[in-house]
């Protein structure tokens, strides 16, 4: 019995003394970065391995600002004598065609300038044979100078007053040579200046419109671009052609390429400046107004580079595993720079140049070191 009872005892003591060793040897092992894996474990992680690449990287100037249209692209529309809306298909953000009807409008003072016009006609078709016979018979001294200097400044007043009259016809868009008594109207039709859409409507069939009221804001898109603003330490890396890349919030896959037309030399308050990026292809649903966010391209270097998704976080810093046999791992510290299209420059790459780096599971290498630190 007492035999027994001393076998017990020694079995006891031994998986103490197991259990205590195994406590030390994760201990030991989370107080370091490296994991080790069973074979089991590392085909179940689907741990893909790569060495540091070469690459041509950019450095990237991250900025935002609006779409928007230069003076001369934005068109206010108005009509030159005030008349009555008879009736109007636009609305905003419309596509026009030059020479398309964007508006009708009638007015009893269109038919009076009409009228002006071909009275006006009929009178100077009769002053001028009759200048021209009172001339012939001042030069026979059959007729004094007074005569003829009445008949010639009747004839010279109503000359200048078709003239006149002619141009205000084609503020109204009436072609004066085609005028006649059969063809008279109380309507002028305003027509679109160029290809382009609707920004604005400020009417409404049947209102009264003078000449100083807009009707209509047009926007020709052939030079609609991009104004961004950037900081001032940004300025001196910026030049005229630079690639600009911009998506919009609501779209951020769809990129819009473009380039840098013109840089301002003012400084705001906040200590930024405009720049102004040209379309390589106009998109009809870009708006004047619309916010938008844009990268730079600053400059291109050949870098030794890993992918991004190898890069895990951990208490501030930035690491990589290095595979140090085929199933242990250790974590190590990197610097990295620029960072383009899933790409980061290595800057210590010094500590990783010929060495199997892990790009496609190191996140689950992470939690897995993490937990046995909290073991």
């Amino acid at each position: 019995m007492k035999h027994i009872l001393f076998f017990i005892a020694m079995l006891t003591l031994a998986g103490c003394s197991t259990n205590k060793n195994t406590e030390e040897t994760i201990t030991k092992e989370a107080s370091g970065n490296s994991i080790s894996l069973s074979d089991a474990q590392l085909k179940s992680a689907g741990l893909v391995t790569g060495t540091l690449e070469q690459r041509r990287l950019s450095n990237i100037v991250k900025t935002n600002g609006k779409i928007d249209v230069p003076p001369q692209n934005l068109v206010s529309v108005s009509v030159p004598l005030g008349g009555y809306l008879k009736s109007t298909k636009l609305l905003p953000g419309m596509h026009l065609k030059k020479g398309e009807v964007i508006a009708v409008l009638e007015d009893q003072q269109y038919i009076q300038l009409q009228e002006n016009y071909l009275v006006t006609k009929i009178k100077l078709e009769v002053a001028e044979p009759e200048y021209v016979r009172q001339n012939e018979l001042n030069q026979s001294k059959a007729s004094s100078d007074k005569v003829l200097q009445q008949a010639k400044g009747e004839f010279q007043s109503l000359k200048i007053a078709l003239s006149a009259l002619a141009e205000k016809l084609k503020l109204i868009n009436i072609n004066p040579q085609a005028l006649s008594d059969q063809n008279l109207s109380k309507n002028i039709t305003l027509r679109a200046p160029f290809d382009g859409f609707v920004s604005k409507v400020n009417v409404n069939i049947g209102k009264y419109v003078s000449p100083s009221d807009v009707l209509f804001e047009l926007v020709n898109p052939s030079d609609i671009h991009l104004n961004l603003k950037v900081f001032e330490k940004d300025l001196i890396q910026l030049s005229i052609g630079q690639k600009v890349i911009a998506y919009t919030n609501t779209d951020p896959e769809k990129l819009h390429d473009s380039k840098i037309i013109l840089i301002s030399k003012d400084i705001s308050q906040e200590r930024t400046a405009e720049i102004h990026c040209h379309f390589d292809h106009y998109d009809k649903n870009l708006l004047p107004g619309m916010y938008m966010n844009a990268e730079i391209e600053i400059k291109s270097n050949e870098v030794f580079a890993v992918e991004e998704k190898a890069i895990v976080s951990y208490d501030g810093a930035e690491y990589l595993f290095v595979a140090q046999n085929d199933n242990t791992f250790e974590m190590v510290e990197a610097t990295f720079g620029d960072r383009e299209n899933g790409w980061a420059e290595v800057k210590n790459y010094d500590s990783f140049k010929e060495k199997k780096i892990v790009t496609q599971g190191a996140y689950t290498l992470l939690m897995g070191l993490k937990n046995k630190s909290e073991e």
